[in-house]
């Protein structure tokens, strides 16, 4: 399963979630194309929530360090 994240500033780039749920029942959320970027989450949606959050993060810092 993906969903698409979209920055929320407009921008054309978007990124594609993975999910996978573990044993104990935690989903996993994943940002492949950021090294890194992947959180867990008691349901689809909380692993969503935070690896969403995370990845703007990661955009906005590496926006910072290397303006345009």
């Amino acid at each position: 399963m993906a969903t698409v994240l979209q920055p929320p500033d407009g921008e054309s780039q978007s990124f594609r979630i993975e999910y996978e749920k573990e044993e104990d029942g935690r989903w996993l959320a994943e940002v492949p194309a950021l090294p890194g970027v992947m959180a867990y989450g008691k349901t689809k949606q909380d692993a969503e929530v935070e690896v969403t959050a995370l990845a703007l993060r990661v955009i906005a810092d590496r926006t910072q360090a290397h303006p345009h």
